[in-house]
């Protein structure tokens, strides 16, 4: 899928921070924009309170830098900035440069539809200085909110307990892009299809549908709508029977349920959209069973979400499909990952790739420094932990100790021989040049469910999950305490000078 050509046709380079471009020309003038540098996109919480989350986002990430350039419309435009001082803000030599920057980075990441967690690198960025920094605000915004969305997605379905859930929120997403990144990343998380058609075209989603109150409405009677819709769609009927009253809608539903039947046609089922889900879907059910229709589908709709689905399971409702719009492609009750992007190592005129650290005041938010990447440990089957590590530090062969990087006291050791172990960041670009095969759609939503299958139902309730271990291999560990205890005493030093 090419979003670049087919969405935008164009240059997608000026979709960035302004101070991205001001810290580009910043690093160009002082002759620091070839520099080799490394940053890690992360993120530091799961959302929604969770205990996972799914990367999503890499395919639009792919097609982003295949595609990243300014043109000569994007250059015209720059050159037409001004500063304060009313002098034009970019000098002509740095146009010049941006013009014939070639992409040559190398990025690694976790492949999409992997369940993650915080602080492991989703994407590291190495490369030129400039391009690295270039391309921190579209990469957080493509992975943030598909991650998000992704994440969404799958905890609906896992409310669903195995039931079908349709994607229907584009109505309601935040614009154009929104509604079609939330539809992609909805079905990657387990949806079964969107009633996006757009998105149904672009990225191979099965698209699916019935009909709104206003269809029902433009009739004299609601028999008459369901017999008209019925006479157009024979073979895939779902009848909305709460459009004047749920009961009679369920009634004239049957009777032309039994047309059809006559026809040798079968009614698929019927839709509730509002009322108590849990009472109506169970009248519903004892209705359709006692007419002849023990198979038909009872599809319920009206602001789902996992919260409600685990409380209609909960009531026992009989609901066999699932219609969520608004918020799942919203992500309701959090409206952002919060996911960064950092610098972790710079090369230095030798060669050296020199560890960058960066401090706070909460722990949380220190980064992780140097080239590092991440380990998942498997037994039998099902990931144990994850670790952190410098990828130039040897490992210890017999038993590797992770420390958790917000809580040191919280640790735990790693036996090689007892484990199964992944590299979760796989190569994607080499110095500009796709090197990765790009998987379909669908084998990455099914990666999603092999994922969630691997790690251990704890991880995965909806409300107060039990934390999957991960934590910075001891080197690391101390390599990073090493780095904020010299930079805080530079700070320090500085501090008293003053």
């Amino acid at each position: 899928m090419k979003i670049t050509k087919d969405l935008y046709q164009g240059s997608l380079a000026l979709l960035t921070d302004f101070y991205q471009l001001t810290m580009a020309y910043a690093y160009w003038k002082s002759g620091k924009a070839e520099q080799e540098a490394v940053f890690n996109l992360f993120f530091r919480k799961h959302p929604f309170q969770g205990g996972f989350t799914i990367a999503a986002g890499l395919d639009y990430v792919v097609d982003y830098c295949k595609n990243f350039k300014f043109s000569q419309e994007d250059l015209s435009y720059l050159a037409t900035m001004k500063g304060k001082d009313g002098k034009v803000l970019f000098e002509t030599g740095f146009l010049e440069y941006l013009k014939n920057m070639k992409f040559s980075c190398d990025i690694d990441a976790v492949e999409e539809g992997t369940v993650v967690f915080p602080n492991t690198p989703l994407v590291r960025v190495k490369g030129p200085l400039i391009q690295c920094q270039l391309l921190e605000t579209p990469l957080l915004n493509i992975i943030n909110f598909q991650s998000l969305i992704a994440t969404k997605a799958a905890r609906i379905n896992l409310a669903a307990q195995g039931e079908p859930v349709l994607e229907f929120g584009l109505r309601r997403a935040q614009g154009i892009d929104g509604g079609l990144a939330a539809s992609r990343a909805a079905y990657i998380g387990g949806c079964t299809s969107t009633s996006n058609v757009m998105a149904g075209k672009l990225f191979g989603i099965p698209v699916s549908g019935t009909h709104a109150h206003s269809w029902i409405m433009s009739f004299e009677t609601e028999m008459e709508a369901f017999e008209a819709y019925a006479d157009a769609f024979p073979d895939q009927s779902i009848f909305l029977v709460d459009t004047y009253d749920t009961v009679n809608g369920i009634k004239n539903a049957i009777k032309v349920g039994n047309a059809l039947r006559s026809n040798g046609k079968e009614m698929v089922g019927i839709r509730i959209d509002s009322g108590d889900l849990a009472y109506f879907s169970n009248v519903a059910r004892e209705m359709l069973d006692e007419a002849g229709f023990p198979d038909a589908k009872i599809v319920a709709s009206n602001d789902l979400d996992e919260n409600i689905i685990t409380s209609l399971k909960g009531q026992e409702a009989s609901i066999n499909v699932w219609g969520v719009g608004t918020k799942l492609v919203t992500a309701f009750d959090q409206p952002a990952l919060g996911g960064v992007y950092k610098l972790s190592a710079i090369r230095d005129e030798e060669g050296r790739w020199i560890p960058k650290i960066k401090l706070s005041q909460q722990s949380l938010k220190i980064n992780i420094p140097g080239v590092h990447t991440v380990k998942r440990f498997f037994s039998k089957g099902k990931a144990v932990a994850d670790m952190i590590y410098l990828e130039s530090q040897e490992l210890n062969p017999q038993a590797a100790l992770i420390i958790d990087p917000n809580d040191p006291t919280r640790r735990k050791r790693m036996m090689p021989a007892f484990y199964q172990e992944e590299i979760l960041l796989k190569p994607i670009f080499a110095k500009g040049k796709l090197i990765y095969t790009l998987p379909t759609i669908a084998q990455i939503r099914d990666r999603v469910q092999d994922q969630l299958g691997s790690i251990d139902k704890t991880h995965k309730r909806l409300v107060n999950p039990h934390l999957y271990p991960i934590g910075l291999e001891e080197n690391l560990h101390q390599l990073r305490m090493e780095l904020v205890l010299k930079a805080k005493q530079v700070d320090n030093g500085n501090d008293a000078e003053q």
